[in-house]
């Protein structure tokens, strides 16, 4: 499939309506009866809540989110590289409210699975008929000696944007010109696999305006990573000698008060460190008992993302054990095969054809966007990709097709966040 023919295809999904997903209300369904907890209120959990609730305005669905305020992740390298501030990447929940979800800002501390209930920190118990969670990643402390949650208040990770983001963004701020960056990349399965090289992009693009003489060095035991080809052609046009890749290069050992970053190979002195850790299913997931202890993440049955260890309990977004790239628009995708599954199995119908669709934007430079692009088919219930689709923007592209694909990125943003929040 050509580019151009993927996006056309992107963009017929995109416009689906709730017929198409099997998300469409019926009159007197059984479903409007039914009680639905969806626990995290990210690009997943949001999406969940607000499908369920716009096919079936009767069911009583409730989302259950730590945080009032939601930041983003997907564009927080936009904050860390001076572009943007804290307000481009938060959000409410007030709409979600009006269109009748019941929103409690509270913890989740038990789940149980036989009972089906929700207990939450204020001491309240919930009752579900089915459970959607969207809980996102943990990071395995200790995998790095001398890195644990102490440590990244001086060696920031950044990966869940918040207050690290801001953390983050003031030290390269703060750093003197002629310093050095270093980024230290986790191993796969990850969350946003481009992340840490377009935050490589940015924050030279920052340095490139403010501290000409300084570096980055991206330390990263992987020997290759996502849009590799278009990220090094990116920083050659851009950044020559400003960022250093060493792959294959496993950091072993951190030393906060010092910055200072041991590798298998050699000793890195830095003025700044993002150490971004190995990552596994969120603490959600663990407490639901939806998690394969072997590998950190949840299995699914990939026709309705229901959990394969726990029955009516459906795992969606990062957490997932899934050939998708960990990413927003991937949860956004999964949340509405999970809704229609939810839906199909209340009414008593048959589930709907899956369509998984995940698009990934990167910025080289405010004005220099690439983009991958995946569809994914079910095949004796495993995920795979449709053979031609997708793939990469193409290599020696004229400025301004990378211009536009700069657009597309925000233009992304812009819909699928107002998807989830109104």
């Amino acid at each position: 499939m050509t580019i151009a023919n993927r996006r056309d295809f992107l963009r017929l999904l995109g416009s689906a309506s709730l017929v198409a997903w099997g998300i469409a209300p019926r009159r007197a369904s059984a479903a409007a009866k039914a009680k639905v907890i969806v626990i995290g209120g990210g690009y997943g959990g949001a999406i969940a809540a607000r499908y369920l609730k716009m096919g079936e305005p009767e069911m009583e669905v409730t989302l259950i989110e730590r945080n009032k305020r939601y930041v983003s992740c997907p564009m927080s390298n936009e904050v860390v590289g001076g572009e943007a501030s804290m307000d481009f990447l938060t959000f409410g929940y007030d709409k979600l409210e009006r269109q009748g979800i019941k929103v409690i800002f509270d913890t989740v501390e038990a789940i149980d699975p036989q009972a089906r209930t929700v207990r939450i920190k204020s001491g309240k118990t919930l009752n579900y008929d089915s459970c959607v969670l969207s809980p996102g990643v943990d990071f395995e402390w200790g995998d790095i000696e001398g890195y644990d949650e102490a440590a990244a208040q001086i060696m920031p990770h950044a990966w869940k944007a918040g207050p690290q983001t801001v953390l983050l963004a003031k030290q390269i701020q703060d750093m003197k010109d002629g310093g050095t960056f270093i980024i230290c990349a986790p191993d796969d399965p990850f969350r946003c696999p481009p992340g840490p090289y377009e935050r490589a992009s940015l924050v030279a693009h920052y340095f490139k305006r403010h501290k000409p003489k300084s570096k980055i060095i991206i330390l990263d035991n992987k020997t290759k990573f996502s849009k590799e080809g278009l990220f090094k052609q990116g920083w050659k046009q851009h950044y020559e000698g400003i960022i250093t890749w060493h792959g294959g290069d496993a950091v072993k050992r951190v030393e906060p008060k010092t910055r200072k970053v041991f590798t298998e190979a050699q000793t890195y002195q830095g003025d700044v460190v993002n150490v971004i850790p190995n990552q596994l299913a969120g603490k959600i997931a663990h407490l639901a008992g939806v998690v394969d202890k072997s590998t950190g993440w949840c299995p699914v049955d990939f026709a309705t993302f229901e959990s394969r260890l726990q029955k009516n309990i459906y795992v969606i977004g990062d957490a997932t054990e899934s050939p998708m790239p960990k990413s927003g628009y991937s949860a956004n995708s999964q949340a509405k095969i999970c809704v229609s599954a939810i839906l199909a199995r209340l009414r008593n119908e048959p589930l709907t054809e899956p369509a998984l669709t995940n698009t990934c934007y990167s910025l080289i430079t405010p004005d220099h966007g690439i983009s991958v692009a995946h569809i994914f088919e079910l095949k004796n219930g495993k995920l795979s990709l449709v053979p031609g689709s997708g793939g990469v923007s193409p290599m020696d592209a004229t400025p301004e097709f990378r211009r536009l694909e700069s657009i597309y990125a925000h233009s992304w943003y812009k819909n699928i966040t107002t998807e989830m929040f109104g």
